[in-house]
């Protein structure tokens, strides 16, 4: 097994580690820079989030430098990506679903379907897909928004209206590009998607 994919394997075995935690007894709490209190297993969630993130940006590299594209890291890398991503968004809307709502989250799942549709129907017409522009922003943005809401996901409107408003603004911006990086996937590759209508 290459060392690219035996770091994907390690992010698929994170989350449900990630997962744990939520349903541990509270193991206390961490006071955060003396601005506020942190639960400790939200803390631990959001570390474990940070490397399987990391390991993301490191298996890719990994694999593209020293020649390790395997087919079963084109295969579980995306879906290891996807479950992971939602799992975070799906655990913040647990919190308080009024900040992270769940048409935000549907929107998130939906691209990924159709996006995944779409290089599907590509690859059997022998296309190409290429990369969005708006693709490297919305992942971009979606992991400066989880981590910032994970950390400061405690803090209310009347303890800092900044930070608060803050983690609103980055949600939205995420909701906002993963809208707009699948509408451009889809506009793109129109003809292969619409051909048999």
């Amino acid at each position: 097994m290459t060392t690219a994919n035996k770091i994907t394997i390690l992010r698929v075995f994170l989350i449900p580690i990630m997962i744990l935690f939520i349903y541990l007894n509270n193991l206390g709490t961490i006071n955060m820079f003396g601005l506020y209190v942190m639960n400790v297993n939200q803390f631990i969630f959001t570390i474990l989030f940070i490397v399987a993130s990391l390991t993301d940006f490191l298996d890719g590299y990994i694999a593209r430098k020293y020649n390790q594209v395997t087919t079963f890291g084109k295969f579980v890398d995306p879906i290891a990506d996807k479950v992971l991503v939602i799992t975070v968004m799906l655990y913040l809307m647990q919190l308080d679903p009024t900040r992270v709502a769940l048409w935000g989250i549907m929107i998130v799942i939906v691209r990924e379907f159709m996006v995944t549709g779409i290089r599907l129907l590509a690859v059997d017409k022998g296309s190409v897909i290429a990369a969005s522009p708006f693709g490297k922003i919305k992942t971009a943005t979606t992991m400066v928004a989880l981590v910032f809401l994970l950390f400061t996901y405690s803090i209310n409107i009347n303890e800092s209206a900044f930070v608060f408003y803050l983690g609103n603004i980055l949600w939205y911006l995420t909701v906002l590009f993963t809208l707009l990086s699948g509408l451009d996937y889809l506009f793109k590759n129109r003809q292969i998607v619409f051909e048999s209508i």
